[in-house]
């Protein structure tokens, strides 16, 4: 079975965090910075300009940034608080 709670609706926030809300109404605060030591391509995400462009992507099973940049709604779920 797969994982099946979508995004809702996604904010930037200071300090490289995420505003998360599902489909099923509960937010989560995710910590992007967790990412870098395992996925250099995250550091990117420092530059606050492209930082602030997250977006909810492909009917809510992401968010992204561009092309190369994305987090997983399984990710942001289970890493987030």
């Amino acid at each position: 079975m797969g994982f099946s709670i979508r995004i809702k609706k996604v904010l930037p926030l200071d300090d490289m965090v995420l505003s998360v809300e599902f489909e099923n109404g509960i937010s989560k605060l995710y910590d992007v910075k967790q990412l870098i030591p395992g996925f250099p391509i995250y550091e990117r995400l420092r530059n606050r300009a492209l930082f602030n462009l997250v977006h909810v992507d492909c009917s809510g099973c992401a968010v992204a940034w561009n092309e190369d940049i994305d987090i997983s709604e399984l990710e942001l779920w289970e890493g987030g608080i």
